[in-house]
């Protein structure tokens, strides 16, 4: 007989412990139709009544074979690329380039000077690896920043860079260079905690995409760094990760420590995720540069999965030139990630932003005070000769309800389902209305119907956006203008979060710069024009010079 999946919700009231079939009664589910805002009448609720005992018990049966988290569903998001023809890119590096006088300054050198001080033989890369490494260990409890420092690694990785160029070896810009990871990529031979207490003892015997290309590129892990527990927020089972300006702040998340160290300059880059915000919020909050790419620009395989139809990898930086760098070694799929497509990326940081059309979303700004930093950008490219138009971005008249908190209520309440009903849940480290295990469990009442629904919203989203866009190049909007954080990544557009300088309070503010699926290249133009006219990727917080 045809089952009623709308009312899942019933064998799951119960989620820690089973609920015999034969146990739902008629007030069952009168109750459970409330919550579902429906209404049955008393024959249509015994009618039904049969049915969703059998249906409790496929659900029983199915529940006694786990899921592990990194199985992806059969129903696949993925957006197709125009370009596929991946040019070479030639990388040039600066021969004049020396160490400074304070060794200190080190820790704000761009990607491409430390690697023409690598080229030029001015140090080496397990010198520089012992010069972020030491940092590390400076800073890393202020800021709460790390789970857990690779040291052994790095050292095996510094000294075969340093082998491979003293043979003529070049792997590229990354040759060499320090780096960290969000600490839900996989590596082997290190934990990989989820930000989270029920599994800050975990191993997995897997090398994640990210980290396999980043060690095929050169590049030395050096450590991984601390996320809000389960990918939410900057609270993680160890503390809370700090804002670098201001040590009473959290650094925001859940990217936090990719952020918070970066910024501080205790590694040149670090690597983030995002569903709803991760890289783009703790890049506002800590005043770092974040490229959030197109969904599936980069393959997710190793990495923990929240929502495989947002979940997105990109890199945090501290200025455009730098994120474009390890976006262009990142790229890419190994067939592991259904979503994820190899897409090009032609990268050429001497373009020329005159041939861009570049808009600005008027009725996110108009919505600012004229005087604020966020007109300023505007003004700012005005004066070097670019004038952006004034467009529209499609918000509420196409977001009318919470779509994004629907998809990721669903997604994420699979994907830790073994989590809510084994009462794993109750290990986690906070416990409040806002927190995932309250979260996941609310979220198993959304009816399969509802989330369908919400992703055939979605649809409808996607073409608006995408119908707002195409006549642009790339489009200017404050960060948190409208609801476009939510609706860019429920489309998928690539995102480049930069900071504008500081706030009243002392405090980095950001701008964003939106592309057109893929077209990260042109977001990397326009946003390393922007910094190079104004200088605001150099500002620093003082607590770390």
């Amino acid at each position: 007989m045809k089952k009623i999946f709308t009312f899942c919700l019933i064998a799951t009231a119960l989620v820690k412990g089973s609920m015999a079939q034969d146990t739902i009664s008629k007030s069952d589910v009168v109750a459970a139709a409330k919550l579902i805002a429906l209404q049955y009448s008393a024959k249509e609720v015994e009618m039904m009544l049969p049915d969703l005992r059998d249906n409790v018990r496929d659900y029983e049966q199915m529940q006694r074979y786990p899921l592990r988290n990194n199985v992806q569903v059969s129903m696949v998001q993925q957006l197709v690329p125009d370009q596929l023809q991946q040019k070479q890119i030639k990388w040039r590096y600066d021969k004049s380039i020396r160490l400074p006088e304070n060794r200190a300054d080190l820790a704000f050198f761009s990607i491409n000077q430390l690697g023409s001080l690598l080229r030029n033989s001015s140090i080496s890369s397990v010198e520089l690896t012992r010069f972020f490494l030491e940092r590390l260990k400076k800073y890393s409890d202020t800021l709460q920043c790390v789970v857990s420092m690779t040291e052994t690694i790095a050292m095996e990785q510094a000294t075969q860079a340093d082998f491979e160029l003293s043979k003529g070896i070049d792997r590229g810009p990354l040759h060499g260079i320090p780096y960290g990871l969000k600490d839900l990529f996989a590596v082997k031979g290190t934990k990989t905690t989820w930000g989270a207490e029920p599994y800050k003892n975990q191993t997995i015997d897997e090398d994640a995409y990210v980290y396999t290309k980043l060690k095929n590129a050169g590049a030395v892990l050096i450590a991984k760094f601390t996320l809000g527990a389960l990918a939410m927020g900057d609270y993680w089972f160890g503390g809370r990760t700090k804002n670098p300006w201001n040590l009473e702040r959290g650094s925001s998340g859940s990217s936090a420590g990719s952020a918070s160290a970066t910024e501080a300059g205790l590694v040149p880059f670090a690597i983030g995720t995002e569903t709803h915000g991760s890289i783009i919020s703790p890049s506002h909050t800590c005043g770092a540069t974040g490229l959030r790419p197109t969904f599936g620009s980069i393959s997710r395989s190793g990495a923990m999965t929240l929502s495989w139809s947002l979940d997105k990898v990109g890199p945090i930086c501290r200025n455009t030139a730098d994120a474009a760098t390890v976006f262009a070694l990142l790229h890419g799929t190994d067939g592991k990630d259904a979503s994820a497509s190899n897409a090009a990326f032609n990268l050429n940081l001497n373009a020329d932003i005159r041939k861009l059309k570049i808009g600005y979303a008027a009725n996110h700004f108009e919505k600012l005070d004229t005087t604020g930093q966020e007109w300023g950008v505007i003004k700012a490219l005005k004066e070097a000769g670019i004038n952006p138009e004034p467009m529209h971005l499609p918000d509420t008249e196409v977001y009318k309800f919470d779509i994004i908190g629907m998809v990721v209520g669903a997604e994420s309440a699979a994907a830790f389902d073994e989590f809510t009903r084994t009462g794993l849940d109750d290990a986690m480290t906070r416990q409040t209305r806002n927190d995932w295990p309250n979260y996941f469990r609310v979220s198993r009442t959304i009816p399969a119907v509802e989330y369908i629904n919400a992703n055939r919203h979605r649809t409808i989203l996607m073409e608006a956006f995408n119908s707002a866009m195409k006549e642009y190049d790339v489009v200017i909007t404050p960060t948190y203008g409208g609801r476009q954080l939510a609706i860019t990544n429920l489309t998928g557009h690539p995102a480049l979060c930069m900071p504008i300088g500081l706030n009243k309070q002392g405090l980095p503010n950001s701008i964003t710069m939106l592309a057109n699926l893929f077209q990260e290249e042109v977001l990397v133009t326009a946003g390393k024009f922007y910094q190079d006219i104004t200088g605001h990727d150099d500002k620093h917080p003082p607590l770390f010079r």
